[in-house]
């Protein structure tokens, strides 16, 4: 059985002639759902370059479910592994599983169809993907499933594809049914956040989103910036600084100039969308001094462009 703080939730794998209840962490609720009752979908069993996008799919009935997790304590692997292990003692075989670079990173996450954001938050840096079958070639489903991590919460993508059956209209015939509660409020966004700034001294605005070479911060929402507004807000007497990084395409003295604009867009924001205090906030950029990940590899390079909020020395 599963240790740690989990609850049951109404995860069904329907066979012949049993049901298997399956768990997903503690405070999950279900925040998008999409069915397509004749359909096919990506189904990849191997890393990036070593399937084909064409022909690596699945079809039938294509259901895709998306839950947030206001635990902030678990890894991305706490909240595989034990859906993982439930997947395997319902009758369910691993075709294939990864996590982030080792799978392909940005080309691989693009490669699936997923729920968008702010439903499904895919950090490029921390997901784990894992397909596995039940029955020959799938003929009792399939399941893929994608989890990553935001500073406020985790995030459980499911994909399950159910053959279809002669004459039903939307079968379902071994594939994962799932139903979660909604939680009696909306999750602490502030937890993850502190804790990688009280561990570390900085931490990561993950989701943001900037165009191309462009220092014009999209829409939102952002579940980083709320995080961290939220943050502040409970914490008046602080200031930080944002820094922005970008990859090392082009000159050191543009990449300085486009990673101190698009951290002054998010202290922008900061001030006009959550009434942070400008003379709490400063921004920096850095270009590419301070990379997270090599910059020979379009998944490096995406690690690498981000903006971070630094917690200063104080005297």
């Amino acid at each position: 059985m599963i240790r740690g703080a989990l609850t049951a939730i109404a995860v069904l794998l329907a066979g012949a002639a049993w049901a298997q209840d399956l768990v997903l962490p503690a405070a999950s609720a279900l925040v998008a759902e999409q069915v397509d009752p004749a359909t096919d979908t990506p189904f990849p069993t191997a890393a990036w370059g070593a399937f084909d996008p064409v022909s690596a799919r699945a079809s039938g009935t294509v259901t895709r479910r998306v839950w947030r997790i206001a635990s902030e304590g678990l890894t991305t692997l706490q909240i595989l592994g034990p859906l993982r292990d439930q997947l395997v003692a319902a009758g369910y075989a691993v075709d294939f599983e990864c996590a982030d670079i080792a799978c392909g990173g940005f080309d691989f996450r693009f490669a699936l169809e997923l729920i968008g954001e702010p439903d499904m938050h895919v950090d490029l840096g921390d997901f784990r993907y894992l397909a596995a079958s039940r029955g020959v070639d799938g003929s009792s489903g399939r399941v893929a499933l994608v989890v990553s991590r935001s500073h406020a919460a985790g995030f459980v993508h499911l994909t399950s594809i159910a053959p279809a059956e002669p004459g039903a209209a939307a079968p379902q015939s071994g594939a994962p049914q799932v139903t979660a509660p909604p939680l009696p409020g909306p999750p602490t966004s502030t937890n993850g956040l502190a804790g990688a700034i009280a561990t570390t001294g900085h931490a990561v605005l993950g989701d943001l989103v900037f165009a191309t070479g462009s220092s014009e911060l999209g829409p939102g929402p952002f579940a980083s910036l709320d995080a961290l507004a939220d943050w502040l807000t409970d914490r008046p007497e602080v200031t930080v600084v944002l820094v922005g990084h970008t990859d090392a395409s082009g000159s050191l003295d543009q990449n300085v100039a486009l990673s101190r604009a698009r951290a002054r867009a998010v202290r922008d924001r900061l001030i006009s969308a959550y009434g942070i205090a400008a003379d709490r906030l400063g921004a920096e950029g850095v270009g590419y001094l301070a990379p997270r990940a090599p910059n020979d590899t379009d998944a490096g390079r995406q690690l690498n462009r981000r903006v971070e909020v630094i917690l200063p020395a104080t005297e």
